[in-house]
């Protein structure tokens, strides 16, 4: 499970986020290309844009779901 309090840097704020347990396996960014991209110097993930639409929120429920190393995290707040 995710861990608010271990957020990666660059996470804009609001409800979805990625920790430091992030292993730069791409899934997160190919399922919600829209709101998660790569911190290129770190080698791993992070929350650019919160989601603006339904879509764009399922897709961030999808890659938290789908995260093999549960580094997603949705804190529930907007």
């Amino acid at each position: 499970m995710a861990d608010r309090e271990d957020k990666n840097a660059e996470n804009v704020a609001g409800k979805f986020y990625v920790d430091s347990q992030c292993i730069d396996c791409d899934l997160c960014r190919e399922t919600a290309p829209k709101n998660f991209t790569r911190a290129d110097d770190e080698g791993y993930s992070f929350v650019y844009k919160q989601p603006e639409s339904d879509e764009e929120r399922e897709q961030c429920i999808e890659a938290m779901e789908g995260c093999p190393v549960e580094a997603i995290g949705n804190d529930g707040e907007d």
